[in-house]
């Protein structure tokens, strides 16, 4: 494990955040993922690593089924065109590598370069489904252990709101 993987997991504990964990082979995409969903409870996510055309970083998660037009997004996320952030910056950044993105993969930003963003909707219902930066893990927490957990960080989430139709 890696000593930012320890840190999550400690302050985990100290928050006394206990979450549902499930272990499974490697999964890569939200289509390798389906296959594992039936035995773990909550809405399931997507997360992207973004850049604007200035440079600032984004973490997004929404629903695993939202569709998301980059053309579209900048005026949600409030900045200007934007695009996939490379492996690399997202493992410099972040310390995670594709596929195990996610919001609990915040704890590496201890200089807070990247700026989280949620779609709303995940926030409305039981339990949140995300990587703890290790994608043969996923964790199951509610949406108000992710609250303490991004405030312990000292990050205010970009809370984005999708009508029912609005593919984003």
């Amino acid at each position: 494990m890696t000593e930012t993987g320890q840190r999550l997991l400690d302050l985990l504990a100290e928050l006394d955040i206990q979450p549902e964990i499930l272990s499974h082979p490697p999964v890569r995409t939200v289509e390798d993922a389906e296959a594992y969903w039936g035995d773990i409870r909550g809405q399931h996510t997507k997360n992207l690593f973004l850049k604007d055309a200035k440079g600032a970083m984004f973490l997004l998660t929404v629903p695993a089924d939202r569709k998301v037009d980059l053309k579209k997004l900048p005026q949600l996320l409030d900045c200007k065109r934007l695009s996939f952030g490379s492996a690399e910056r997202m493992m410099e950044r972040l310390q995670t590598i594709p596929g195990s993105l996610g919001p609990l993969s915040m704890i590496a930003d201890t200089d807070h370069q990247v700026r989280f963003a949620i779609d709303a909707a995940l926030l409305q219902g039981d339990y949140i489904t995300m990587h703890p930066m290790d994608n043969t893990q996923t964790f199951s927490i509610s949406p108000d252990d992710l609250r303490k957990f991004l405030h312990a960080l000292g990050v205010e989430p970009l809370v984005v709101t999708f009508t029912d139709a609005e593919t984003v």
